[in-house]
């Protein structure tokens, strides 16, 4: 029996697409081989790397001017190729400033990370309140090397709901667990990165978007596997790329086509957050710990109302435990911050929602 896994990643992949994959595992696209044992340059992975990419481009929209790779090492590693690719200088002649916003642990994180490459500066933070809302965001420098944001934060449960004014300066945004899950103007950002393993497919693979203008700005010391010009240069395959991860991708890409596209997903995904956010707010037992302008689609943290701290932990505990019993796994917080957390991603369909629903009700009943 398929439960409903509400995990922020790896995270629920389509039906559709598992039971595709399953059909092709030993023969894909009529090759008599599966794409785990393809060489990533013969005739028969091409096409699978090139129609995903042509997907991913329509799918979003993604203008002439901007390259689209396939990479490893997830968005972490991008925490260091971005402040690498743009902000590093030759010995000698010192590093660019780069801008970041704190808006939860992993924009932390990816400040942290470009400190050792970068001058790296936080214009502005949100811990002050736990990371519950987003700052207000200064403008950059005229001189600054790019403005790094992380549009939604998946520990927390917050996104943006407008892009802060950068003017000439390159936005840079960490997409992992929003992409495709409502319109993104592609056109407003410098780069864009994100880990599938949220959104769009299997852990192992990350998708960059990145202008054209800016490759080429690594100095000459960066290695090669964390250069952006010579992925871009070699079409993803300047080593071996993850190539089921791309097969995969693909699949998922095709499902969301089939399902009318990032329009119709947003449609319901809104609908799937608004439907689980009122129950929030109508629940004497449970709260979300997010204001509410800047809360996300996708990753919703909810607490019990209870403030003692071991009833608290004792609820969490047994709700966690009690909801995978009924099938609803994957639902505890985050380590670092605790609680519950329940990702809805594309994959997540309205009816799993209801479910959660419908267990929270009966669970309320039986603690008053």
């Amino acid at each position: 029996m398929r439960v409903y896994n509400f995990s922020a990643g790896p995270s629920a992949l389509p039906l559709p697409v598992l039971e595709k994959a399953a059909a092709e595992m030993t023969d894909a696209c009529g090759t008599g081989q599966s794409v785990m044992e393809m060489s990533h340059r013969s005739g028969d992975f091409k096409p699978i790397i090139e129609k995903t990419e042509a997907l991913l481009r329509e799918l979003m929209g993604i203008p002439s001017g901007y390259k689209v790779l396939f990479l490893q090492g997830g968005a972490s590693l991008q925490f260091s190729m971005i402040p690498l690719n743009l902000a590093a200088g030759e010995p000698g002649t010192g590093k660019k400033r780069a801008v970041y916003v704190e808006t939860g642990v992993w924009a932390k994180k990816a400040a942290e990370e470009a400190a050792k490459f970068a001058d790296a500066v936080t214009l502005a933070s949100s811990k002050d309140r736990a990371y519950a809302y987003i700052p207000e965001a200064p403008a950059p420098d005229p001189g600054d090397a790019y403005y790094h944001i992380t549009l939604n934060n998946t520990i927390v449960g917050t996104k943006w709901t407008s892009l802060p004014e950068t003017g000439a300066v390159p936005l840079a945004a960490d997409i992992s667990s929003c992409i495709l899950s409502e319109p993104l103007d592609v056109s407003k950002f410098g780069v864009l990165y994100a880990g599938a393993q949220k959104n769009l497919g299997p852990a192992g693979t990350t998708v960059v978007i990145i202008r054209e203008d800016l490759l080429g700005r690594a100095p000459s010391w960066t290695p090669a596997l964390l250069r952006y010009d010579i992925h871009a240069k070699e079409g993803s395959m300047y080593n071996t790329p993850p190539c089921y991860g791309i097969y995969i991708l693909g699949l998922v890409l095709e499902w969301l086509k089939a399902r009318g596209g990032v329009n119709a997903m947003a449609e319901e995904n809104r609908k799937k957050a608004a439907l689980f956010y009122d129950y929030l707010e109508s629940s004497r037992n449970f709260r979300s710990p997010v204001e509410k302008p800047c809360r996300s689609l996708m990753n919703i943290p909810f607490v019990p109302a209870e403030t003692g701290p071991e009833r608290r932990s004792a609820l969490e505990a047994r709700f966690v435990r009690e909801a995978a019993a009924a099938g609803l796994v994957n639902l505890a917080g985050h380590r670092l911050v605790g609680g519950m957390r329940a990702s809805i991603y594309n994959a997540m369909p309205i009816d799993g929602v209801k479910a959660l629903i419908q267990f929270m009700e009966t669970f309320e009943k039986t603690i008053g």
